[in-house]
């Protein structure tokens, strides 16, 4: 369900904006259309009405689909005031789709990318500093990481990853930001389950406790609390940050680049002394307890709830 998130955000978004909610889904659609992701798999130059368009993958993102029905608010409602009612129906959802593929494929959907390469290669340039800067680093990447999933953008962070392990066979830095970013995710999830007084609610906090730590599927606590009820998110980095600091002052390495994200991700510190082990295993507790302790402290007021979907 995660991957058709452009389409359901699309509908969403245009509750919010006041636009036609089937055009939103439309052009949700059209962001995971097969044809397009076909076209970014192949990593070949593609142009649309002539302007280059950058390759990225929108499954599962929320942020390019949320700028483009913003944007097709405006679009739509100039189109609908200047032509006559007798052609308003036929053409104005046609022109407005014709303008919007170039803005969300060519300017708005890249534009999530590119800020998100710009925070991941600033992120990058302090692993190359070394010293405090490098521990500095590691403890953003924790804070950011669930961040730049929201954009698609960690897919960079995990190219750097496997050209880190690929040349030097372990990784002292990307993966020990990411996994306690994932550990902190379960540990938000529980801080929360525990604050929330409706008992429907703590129920599915709790179980997204679970599916995190169990599961390794993280969407569910980040979708579900982070964004639902917003306070958490700072929890959640709170307690990525902390797990992430811990592990660059203690030089933890890891030896397996690990395609999980529940509690089996703490096994890529295996292969180092016992102290790597152990160090690996604290900072990941440390990213839990951290974010759980954060999210309850922060509070879940009522009205920061996010309206529901009807």
């Amino acid at each position: 369900g995660f991957y058709f998130f452009p389409v359901i955000v699309g509908y969403t978004a245009a509750k919010q904006f006041g636009v036609n909610r089937i055009m939103a889904m439309f052009l949700g659609a059209i962001l995971i259309d097969p044809n397009l992701v076909n076209i970014v798999n192949a990593g070949k130059a593609f142009h649309l009405f002539g302007i280059p368009m950058k390759l990225v993958d929108y499954s599962s993102t929320i942020i390019p689909i949320i700028l483009s029905v913003w944007v097709m608010s405006y679009v739509d409602r100039f189109f609908n005031k200047h032509i006559t009612a007798s052609l308003r129906t036929i053409f104005a959802p046609m022109l407005t789709i014709v303008v919007m593929l170039p803005v969300s494929l060519c300017i708005l959907g890249p534009l999530g990318g590119f800020l998100g390469d710009i925070i991941c290669n600033g992120i990058l340039s302090f692993g190359k500093l070394g010293g405090i800067w490098t521990i500095l680093g590691i403890a953003i990447i924790g804070a950011l990481w669930e961040l730049l999933v929201l954009t698609g953008m960690h897919i960079v962070m995990i190219s750097t990853m496997m050209l880190l392990f690929a040349h030097g066979g372990h990784d002292n830095f990307v993966t020990l930001g990411a996994v306690s970013a994932s550990m902190a995710v379960a540990g938000m999830c529980l801080g929360a389950s525990i604050r929330l007084k409706n008992k429907e609610e703590r129920a599915l906090a709790l179980g997204y406790t679970v599916a995190s730590i169990i599961g390794g599927v993280t969407e569910p606590g980040l979708y579900g609390v982070a964004i639902r009820y917003r306070r958490p998110f700072v929890g959640m980095m709170i307690g990525g940050f902390c797990g992430g600091l811990y592990a660059g002052i203690t030089h933890i390495t890891a030896y397996v680049m690990v395609p999980v994200a529940n509690f089996l991700a703490l096994t890529a510190y295996i292969g180092g002394s016992s102290a790597n082990i152990i160090n690996g295993i604290v900072s990941g507790v440390i990213a839990f307890l951290a974010a759980a302790i954060a999210t309850f402290a922060l509070g879940i007021k009522k009205q920061e709830k996010a309206p529901k979907c009807s």
